[in-house]
């Protein structure tokens, strides 16, 4: 992203929350002038950030049906959790190896915040959940800088909004992610006292056991 244009970036980051929250839905038609109106962004922007976004695998580009959102389904759901699987767990050893002062009171500031927020929820909202995504992301975030490696980082942020799309979709179904929170506090005490073995296993198991709640909550392809 750092050789993008800073009206590209907008208009990426943007459009994306619009597709990743099903404002825009999978399979919609998309109007590449309707949408720049929208957004009040010229033209330009809007076209580059959209091929972004192909490339990210949440639009479809095709000479005869034009571009449309990129539908979302379980099989989507089996490879992104394979590979987020994989990255996050060695993203969690490499933090407990390598995490400076600063990314350990990150993540100390991140948990605190969880708890009380996850504990002053009486019921699971949409609004109380999304609020509880926005931090979850924050948090595993702050892992990937804690694991110095960009390249890690950059890489888990893409399959991040991959995810985060399918999750909208079992959203209405999701009553699990303030108990899943709790597994955050036991992987940053984990990653302070430089255990990378538990941290990988918190890690796999907390990553894990959230995709098995998601995809008990998604739709059987075909339903």
């Amino acid at each position: 992203m750092e050789l993008v244009n800073v009206g590209t970036q907008r208009a990426c980051g943007l459009i994306r929350e619009k597709i990743v929250t099903l404002e825009l839905a999978p399979g919609a038609p998309i109007n590449e002038q309707e949408l720049a109106e929208e957004l009040e962004m010229a033209l330009a922007p809007v076209r580059e950030a959209l091929k972004l976004l192909a490339y990210d695998g949440l639009v479809v580009i095709t000479p005869r049906h034009g571009l449309y959102v990129a539908e979302a389904n379980l099989s989507d759901l089996e490879q992104v959790s394979e590979m987020r699987l994989a990255l996050e767990a060695l993203c969690a050893r490499l933090a407990a190896q390598r995490a400076t002062s600063d990314d350990l009171a990150v993540l100390e500031a991140l948990r605190q915040e969880q708890a009380q927020r996850a504990a002053g929820i009486e019921k699971a909202t949409a609004e109380a959940t999304r609020g509880l995504f926005d931090l979850d992301h924050k948090f595993h975030q702050a892992v990937a800088r804690a694991a110095q490696n960009r390249y890690l980082a950059d890489t888990l942020e893409r399959y991040y909004g991959l995810s985060l799309r399918l999750w909208y979709l079992a959203l209405p179904h999701l009553g699990f992610l303030p108990s899943a929170v709790e597994e955050h506090l036991g992987l940053v005490d984990a990653i302070k006292s430089g255990d990378a073995d538990r941290a990988e296993q918190i890690m796999r198991r907390h990553v894990g056991d959230f995709y098995d709640n998601v995809r008990g909550a998604l739709p059987a392809e075909g339903e």
